[in-house]
């Protein structure tokens, strides 16, 4: 199996496109490095199906890669309405009520109950994805809240509601979430996707679960509401790595600040050393249509010259019509910015330290200084908790990044890391032992040879397993 590695890795959302095992295996092979298991769609036992065959292929083929488990988050919407739809006129008056019902011309089921409560007069309320606008005119603070409708039109069932004003009070873990959850744990996912994250405890609470549970996951926030642009900083600084969700972002903010504030996330992300994932639209037309358009090509072009570490695909795997196509396609993308136009080593300014990782951040930062004065071809690192390899990865450095572990649930977890290939090693006879088989196994692999320049870094008694302390550059003999 001949593996596409581009540098900046790429996401797909499995669907009833995709989950099928040969399917699956070409869209792999073309360079998916992340499958996405959207918890909004799908039954348990299809999203158990999903994964049985990412751990099969995993296991046949010696790759590593990673789950990502997208819980959906307190999504309000509205109920069913009456058959055709509601045609909201602009000027009228409606009432959205939290009492259960068909919707009518006159009122309208959400499923959030503290809904009269949380709003305010004058707040706008979007419904489907923003087309259809809304202004509060008055609440009873019970169960009915009136409105005015601004921007009408034909409002079908179960469509999505965004309160870019209100301040909602549903906790960020639903009761559907914690189920979808406790599944995911079970099956030892890498990433968990919280939706809809407001501050810094909701990413703790979650945290909290997972420690409970001894399992290991990691957390992705997904920034789409403006409480989480305004909590940023203490986002970052609690998550283990973030989403730009432009879907929902797009609609709770004002379309024009989202290309600013992706870049903005971007960059705090890499300062931080947390995987960041641009996500949302970005070769939409492909669900059906061989060929993407110019403006989508552009818009994957930008992120990945951003530093994101990721880019994600929803419909386009997930139900589109052509999954691998759309891969090989975004593959081919991003393999030419990085070949052309890339910006590697950029400088940034990290986030400081606390004095427990500033030797660790400090000699990584100077592995990759010494790669780019070298023109060494490999930065070769060994790591049991993936510290290293975040941190190495955040410089963007043109040399190859070869992590070595012992901590099986740390490979496919650095399938989602920017540059990051990962190898399973776990002999701990010495450092100078370690670092001479580690650059075999590249050797036998062809990702390195006889003359080479490399980089590597390991700690020092090696059988402590502590902080990176050494730093070796040599030649491949």
């Amino acid at each position: 199996m001949k593996l596409s590695y581009n540098r900046t890795k790429i996401v797909a959302t499995m669907g009833p496109a995709s989950t099928n095992k040969d399917v699956l295996l070409s869209m792999i092979n073309a360079g998916v490095n992340v499958c996405r298991l959207n918890f909004s769609h799908g039954r348990p036992e299809d999203h158990q199906k999903t994964i049985d065959t990412i751990r099969e292929i995993n296991e046949q083929y010696k790759v590593n890669v990673g789950i990502l488990a997208d819980l959906q988050g307190p999504k309000i919407r509205i109920g069913l309405v009456k058959d055709g739809g509601i045609h909201l006129v602009n000027g009228t008056h409606i009432n959205i009520t939290t009492h259960e019902c068909i919707g009518d011309d006159n009122r309208i089921y959400i499923t959030y109950e503290t809904f009269p409560q949380d709003v305010r007069a004058d707040e706008i309320i979007l419904l489907d994805d923003g087309k259809i606008q809304m202004r509060v005119i008055s609440t009873n603070r019970k169960d009915t809240v009136v409105c005015e409708v601004v921007h009408g039109g034909i409002l079908t069932s179960r469509k999505g509601v965004n309160l870019p004003n209100t301040k909602v009070s549903i906790p960020s873990l639903t009761e559907e979430d914690l189920v979808n959850l406790e599944f995911a744990l079970q099956n030892d996912v890498e990433w968990i996707g919280l939706s809809f994250v407001r501050n810094a405890e909701d990413i703790v609470d979650l945290k909290r679960i997972i420690a409970r549970n001894n399992k290991s996951a990691r957390v992705i926030a997904k920034i789409e509401k403006p409480e989480a642009i305004e909590n940023i900083d203490a986002i970052i600084a609690a998550t283990d790595g973030v989403m730009v969700a432009r879907g929902d972002l797009g609609v709770e903010m004002p379309l024009e600040e989202v290309p600013l504030l992706q870049k903005m996330i971007v960059r705090k992300c890499r300062a931080s050393s947390k995987p960041v994932i641009v996500a949302t639209q970005m070769l939409e037309s492909m669900i059906t249509t061989p060929r993407p358009t110019r403006a989508e090509v552009n818009d994957v072009a930008n992120s990945v010259l951003d530093g994101a570490d990721a880019v994600m695909l929803s419909g386009e795997t997930s139900v589109g019509e052509f999954p691998v196509i759309v891969i090989e396609t975004m593959a081919k993308i991003v393999k030419n910015v990085e070949e052309l136009g890339y910006p590697f080593n950029t400088t940034i300014e990290h986030i400081d330290s606390s004095p427990a990782n500033y030797l660790s951040d400090a000699l990584c930062g100077s592995a990759v200084y010494l790669a780019e004065h070298t023109n060494a071809v490999g930065i070769i690192s060994m790591t049991v908790s993936g510290y290293t390899a975040f941190e190495i990865s955040s410089h963007r450095p043109k040399a190859a990044t070869y992590i070595f572990t012992s901590n099986k649930n740390l490979l496919n977890a650095l399938s989602l890391v920017w540059g990051v290939r990962a190898f399973y090693y776990d002999k701990l006879e010495s450092t100078d032992q370690s670092i001479s088989d580690v650059n075999e196994i590249l050797k036998a692999e062809n990702l390195i040879e006889v003359g080479d320049v490399v980089i590597n870094t390991a700690s020092v008694p090696i059988t402590k397993q502590g902080k990176t302390n050494m730093l070796k550059v040599s030649v491949v003999e």
